[in-house]
């Protein structure tokens, strides 16, 4: 197989600068045909300027980027019929309904061919056809956006945070529908600031601070290589028992007043702790030990930590 044949996107020392702003920092990454790939980040990483630059929205400032062997700065013209994107922050027309939503968007795109029907079963909307769009929920009209990008029949579909705001429900609802398309030989290029959505769906994963990919590999090769430790969780704990630990020259993992997580070698250095919290009269509600994950890597490789549920700010 041809390097061609094999990556749908290559990207060489990409670069883009707004003034003295450095927004993408030399990235260098490959995606493969057929593969979910995530690049993982908080908001302000880099992430939407890097996949806005890929997907012809924005030129570089440098470097080199191909989407089917070709170079997006020169074929964009050849390459737009081959992708859909759904922007972070979709948004579409109050009173028109899904299906016309549909219609509308094929229409614009010049899409004869589309199967508007089968667009609406793929993304679970056949009961919502006349439903107008203000009437949907975020979730559905995020699955809405989802059938809008793949009026087209893409080869590479770019989601740009497409779960920010939803509910967990709603969240996993277009997880399901991401990997349905990534069963139909789809390429999936999702941005996200979710450690939970990169671990579960990605095949890859890159992770971005501050415009600069820092690490790049499955879930699985980046825990492993860089979390050879295990996690103890004390929750509901008092300030002693923070001392306690901190005293003991263990490495607090994360400390929201009520919890304490910390890293630990062996098993052995669980009962010390336990034991000498309990020596001390320190408060201590429950507790459990665990291998690390993917928000541990990103934690120990930034010293930044992500939120869990969104926050309401726009992720770039």
């Amino acid at each position: 197989m041809t390097k061609k044949a094999e990556h749908a996107i290559e990207v060489e020392n990409l670069t883009k600068r707004y003034g003295d702003l450095l927004a993408v920092n030399d990235l260098s990454f490959n995606v493969r045909q057929g593969e979910i790939f995530a690049l993982l980040g908080p908001n302000g990483a880099g992430k939407t300027t890097t996949v806005e630059i890929i997907d012809t929205i924005r030129m570089p400032t440098s470097g080199k980027v191909n989407l089917f062997g070709m170079d997006v700065t020169k074929s964009k013209h050849e390459i737009v019929p081959r992708i859909g994107v759904l922007p972070q922050g979709f948004s579409s027309f109050d009173r028109i309904t899904v299906k016309e939503t549909i219609q509308y968007y094929s229409r614009l795109f010049s899409c004869g061919n589309t199967d508007i029907d089968g667009l609406i079963e793929l993304v679970n909307l056949k009961d919502k056809t006349r439903e107008q769009y203000k009437n949907l929920s975020g979730g559905l009209k995020q699955r809405l956006g989802i059938a809008i990008a793949l009026v087209n029949d893409p080869e590479v579909l770019f989601l740009d945070e497409p779960t920010t705001g939803l509910d967990p429900r709603a969240r996993r609802e277009v997880w399901d529908l991401m990997l349905g398309l990534k069963e139909k030989g789809k390429t999936v290029f999702l941005t996200t600031h979710y450690m939970e959505e990169a671990e579960f769906l990605a095949d890859t994963v890159a992770i971005i601070s501050r415009g600069k990919i820092i690490a790049m590999g499955s879930p699985e090769a980046l825990i492993e290589s860089n979390a050879k430790y295990l996690v103890l969780t004390l929750r509901s704990v008092d300030e002693k028992a923070f001392d306690i630990v901190r005293k003991m020259g263990f490495e607090s993992v994360h400390d929201n007043h009520k919890d304490i997580r910390v890293r630990v070698e062996q098993m052995d250095d669980v009962q010390k702790i336990l034991n000498t919290i309990q020596e001390g009269r320190a408060s201590l509600l429950s507790l459990d030990v665990r291998k690390p994950n993917l928000e541990d890597v990103f934690l120990k490789l930034t010293g930044e930590t992500l939120h869990k549920e969104p926050a309401g700010g726009v992720a770039q």
